[in-house]
């Protein structure tokens, strides 16, 4: 099975005035394509931090990180933004979306960075606005639309690049019980559809539609369970 993501002995260490914070301590991990994995622990145990260097919003202070066969060890800013934009879908959980644009223009943007030809945005940016059910919406504004909708959108502009891996941080945080229920629906149709997805989720009911679940404590993983087979 196809290797997505690979981490030996990754740490993370950010620097204040008066003390050291270890927020990873020695992450080793591997994730294959086609999975659903959970990664979930209290608040503070470096959730967010892991989630930040499987997506190269940030760096390791120390140990690899490959993703698609890609060592990214050592990168540029500017090279680890061309890896994510070529590899790597992010859904966040304030959704960041693009007020002034439309739907149709905040999910076609990872590709107006590759430079994709226009016919080719529109045939894509339809088959996933399509896929989360929200292409009707293609002329919208973000803010005319409720916080499911929205996260709808922020899923459909991840996969609209046809990444290796989707990285998902707490897709529930700020949606109400129903709409969380379709937005994980929408998660578990798109692994079984092939996405490779690492979701944070604090979410114990959540955590469960995932196929395998990490379990981090003090910046350290003590506890891996599979789930379920992969879809």
């Amino acid at each position: 099975m196809k290797k997505v993501v690979e981490m030996n002995n990754v740490h993370k260490r950010y620097d204040g005035q008066q003390i050291e914070t270890h927020a990873l301590q020695g992450i080793s991990l591997e994730i294959n394509q086609g999975e659903f994995v959970a990664i979930t622990g209290p608040s503070g145990c470096g959730k967010s931090t892991l989630l930040s260097i499987m997506g190269l919003m940030d760096s390791a202070s120390e140990g690899d990180y490959h993703i698609a066969n890609i060592n990214t060890s050592g990168l540029k800013v500017d090279q680890r933004t061309q890896i994510r934009n070529q590899h790597i879908g992010y859904v966040f959980q304030s959704f960041n979306l693009i007020d002034s644009l439309t739907v149709f223009e905040n999910v076609a943007l990872p590709l107006e960075h590759r430079n994709v030809k226009k016919a080719e945005i529109k045939q894509r940016v339809e088959q996933v606005l399509t896929q989360v059910d929200m292409w009707h919406r293609q002329n919208y504004r973000p803010n005319q639309l409720s916080g499911g909708q929205q996260q709808r959108i922020a899923i459909a502009r991840a996969l609209v690049g046809k990444p290796d891996l989707i990285l998902v941080d707490e897709p529930t945080g700020n949606l109400d019980s129903k709409n969380g229920d379709q937005v994980m629906a929408l998660l578990e149709q798109l692994n079984k559809d092939g996405s490779t997805i690492v979701m944070v989720t604090h979410d114990s009911r959540y955590s469960r539609c995932a196929n395998r679940q990490i379990q981090l404590l003090d910046g350290q993983i003590v506890t891996e369970q599979k789930l379920r087979g992969v879809a």
